[in-house]
This record gives C-alpha cells, sequence and structure tokens, in this order.
C-alpha cells in the first residue's frame, strides 16, 4: 500500500483552503485519510501554512511519499531540512544541540523574510490606496470646476437676459413719457 503525502480540498469554488494529509495513494483527492498533517490556505499573501513538524518528519521516515506541492510547502516550512538535520545527526556528523542550532537559525532568518513581506505589502497597499484616493481627489476637483464654470456662463447669460430686458423696458417707457409729455392736455 503507497503511502501518500498530499492535499485534500476542501473550501467553496474560487476560495480553495486544504488540509495537509497522509493518505492511501490509491484513495480519492478528498476520500478517507489516515493522518491529518496541517492546514494551507494559498488565498492570504503570503499563504498560510500550519502543519505539525514532528508528525511530517515521522512520516517521511517511515516511507510517505509527498507530491510536488506538498513537497514545496514542506521545504517552505522547513521539514525537509529539519528531516536531513536527524539524518545528520544518526549518522553522528553533527550532536542534536548543533542540528537545533541550526535549524532554530534557519527559521529565524525564514521568519523575517516572511515578517518583511507582510510588512512590504501592506505598505505597498496603503500607497496605493493614498493614489487612487489622490487621483479622485483630482477628479472630483476637476468636475467641481467645471460645475462652477457652467454655473458661471449660466449666471452671465440671465444677468445679461436681465440686462437686455431693463434696457428693452426703459426703451419702451422713453418714448410714452414723450407722449405725455407734447400733449400736457390731457
Amino acid at each position: 500500500m503507497p503511502v501518500r503525502m498530499r492535499l485534500q480540498r476542501h473550501g467553496k469554488k474560487g476560495m480553495p483552503f486544504y488540509h495537509i494529509v497522509i493518505a492511501d495513494g490509491r484513495a480519492p483527492r478528498d476520500g478517507k485519510f489516515i493522518e491529518k498533517l496541517g492546514t494551507y490556505n494559498p488565498i492570504t499573501r503570503p499563504a498560510e501554512i500550519v502543519i505539525d513538524v514532528d508528525k511530517a518528519i515521522k512520516w517521511l521516515r517511515n516511507g510517505a511519499q509527498p507530491t510536488d506541492t506538498v513537497r514545496a510547502i514542506l521545504s517552505y516550512k522547513g521539514v525537509l531540512y529539519k528531516n536531513h538535520l536527524m539524518k545528520g545527526v544518526e549518522k553522528g556528523a553533527l550532536t542534536q544541540e548543533q542540528a537545533d542550532v541550526k535549524f532554530n537559525e534557519w527559521l529565524s532568518t525564514k521568519e523575517a523574510k516572511i515578517n518583511k513581506i507582510k510588512t512590504d505589502s501592506k505598505l505597498a497597499s496603503k500607497e496605493e490606496l493614498k493614489k487612487r484616493l489622490e487621483a479622485e481627489a483630482k477628479v472630483k476637483e476637476a468636475k467641481a470646476a467645471l460645475i462652477a464654470e457652467k454655473r458661471a456662463k449660466e449666471l452671465a447669460e440671465k444677468q445679461k437676459a436681465n440686462a437686455d430686458e431693463q434696457s428693452e423696458a426703459t426703451a419702451e417707457e422713453a418714448p410714452v413719457q414723450e407722449d405725455n409729455a407734447e400733449n400736457p392736455a390731457e
């Protein structure tokens, strides 16, 4: 019975979420499994991976074959590196303490890289939001200027129309007064 370390898909359409499981190689992808090792959420940035390192090493030593994706996940989380160090301890190339120190150094540098990626992505998203808001403010100002210009034209036209009406009204009133001046008897 070939034992495989693989992903088991969960989540809804377009929102995948995976369980990292140990399963019989002949079992369906989302079918029966032997043991759950952790989870993998590819939607978040960076991807969220939770895995039990000791269980994963135990299964690797028992001959479980990881799929390509699971192998990449194990490498990313340092499981394969720790397994490599454990083999060195068994052969006597280094002591358990030396192996733990090397693994902890590797973990700290990996966490620093991940934190840098997170902060960089947060800063980039804040900058993008700031740029979008500035662009939106410029568009809003341009629209306000167009509206103000349009209203100024309408107001000027109304004032001109009112001035024309007043000049016409004064022009009509002036001849009426002349007629009254010519006939004072009336």
